[in-house]
């Protein structure tokens, strides 16, 4: 089932219109998105339990959400 913004609200928090239609548009689901915002918000954790590093959506959206991290505001 494809994600609204309110999904993609719920899981980052108050986001960029920009962020949420490019999170959307990967058509990924609530749960890969709140795996791919563990995984950008504290990679070191998920690392340290020995879980494989991400692939598929999940990858792309941590590239999606790291990016916007490092933008200036």
């Amino acid at each position: 089932m494809t994600m609204t913004s309110k999904d993609v609200i719920a899981v980052l928090g108050p986001a960029d219109e920009t962020l949420v239609a490019e999170v959307i548009a990967t058509g990924a689901t609530q749960a890969e998105l709140a795996e791919a915002f563990g995984w950008a918000s504290n990679d070191e954790a998920l690392i340290g339990e020995g879980r494989p590093l991400p692939t598929g959506r999940v990858a792309a959206l941590v590239d999606l959400l790291s990016s916007d991290e490092e933008e200036p505001e």
